[in-house]
């Protein structure tokens, strides 16, 4: 999930407020593992309860819920659940134009997005490496950072097209999304 699946107003909150507010956990369900689902629906169940009670119970069920959707999820990624983070995190600039894209139903903001920025970091990585070629073979610290960018932009290009090439949503051990 993108980097505030586990914020307030991420979209595994968003869908469990959505399931409670609607009294249908099959709005959340969608975001955890089937292994996780009957877990889930337990806690749905207590929740619906509890929120019968009182307004506090209802704000402390909810958060538990919202909580137990989030953690389940996580695990779903295998990565840990570290407690829901507040609303309005910086996400960074490409997952607004992700959510935009998803709600006007074209990518071809995002296509735009993704394909100036990586114009530029190649760009500006080739640049380096041309501008680091000119220099003495007899001096080896210039050398030494020439091979440096020369590594970085093959390392650069080849975790680029793994990410491009890998299957939606793919797990990558090194990189929880979250």
């Amino acid at each position: 999930m993108p980097p505030h699946c586990d914020s307030t107003d991420g979209p595994v909150v968003t869908a469990a407020r959505q399931a409670l507010d609607m009294e249908d956990v099959s709005l959340v369900l969608p975001y955890v593992q089937e292994s996780s689902a009957a877990e889930l629906m337990i806690a749905f169940k207590k929740v619906m309860e509890a929120r019968k009670s009182s307004p506090a119970a209802r704000e402390v069920a909810d958060l538990y819920f919202y909580e137990t959707a989030v953690r389940l999820h996580r695990a779903g990624e295998g990565a840990p659940y570290t407690g829901l983070k507040p609303a309005g995190l910086d996400v960074g600039p490409v997952i607004p134009v992700v959510e935009k894209a998803i709600e006007t139903g074209s990518p071809e903001a995002l296509i735009r997005f993704l394909t100036d920025t990586l114009r530029d970091e190649v760009k500006h990585r080739f640049d380096r490496i041309r501008h680091l070629r000119a220099h003495s073979p007899t001096d080896i610290p210039v050398a030494r950072k020439y091979v440096e960018a020369i590594l970085g932009l093959e390392v650069y290009s080849h975790q680029l097209y793994q990410a491009m090439k890998a299957a939606p949503h793919e797990r990558d051990p090194e990189h929880h999304h979250g």
